[in-house]
C-alpha cells in the first residue's frame, strides 16, 4: 500500500513553470500605401437582369460558353458579373448540357 500511495503523490504533483514574461509592445501601424487596392472599374451588372429573362436554356451553348473556362469550370459570379439568382440557372444549365454531352465535363 505504501508503494501505491508514493506513485499517487509523484503523478500529484504538478511541475511548476516560470511565469510568462510580459513584454510591452506596441500595436503594430498599418502602412496604407502597402494595402491591396480595390480595381477603380465599373460594378458589372448581370447580363440576364438586363434582357430580363426568366429562364436559362441548357441547349444555348453559345450563351452557356461565356461563363464556362477553357476547361470547363463554372466561372465565379464575381468573374461574370451575374446576380445570384441568375448564376444558379447559369449553373443548373451548364450542369443538364453537360449530362446531354453538349458541353464537356473536363476539356483536355
Amino acid at each position: 500500500m505504501s508503494e501505491r500511495k508514493e506513485t499517487v503523490e509523484k503523478t500529484a504533483e504538478h511541475k511548476e513553470y516560470p511565469a510568462r514574461e510580459q513584454t510591452n509592445r506596441e500595436p503594430r501601424e498599418f502602412d496604407k500605401t502597402k494595402r491591396p487596392r480595390r480595381p477603380m472599374g465599373r460594378k458589372k451588372v448581370c447580363v440576364f437582369c438586363v434582357e430580363k429573362t426568366n429562364s436559362m436554356d441548357y441547349k444555348d451553348i453559345a450563351k452557356l460558353k461565356h461563363f464556362v473556362t477553357e476547361k470547363g469550370k463554372i466561372l465565379p459570379r464575381r468573374q461574370t458579373g451575374t446576380c445570384s439568382k441568375h448564376q444558379r440557372m447559369v449553373a443548373t444549365a451548364v450542369k443538364k448540357a453537360r449530362i446531354m454531352a453538349l458541353l464537356p465535363f473536363r476539356a483536355d
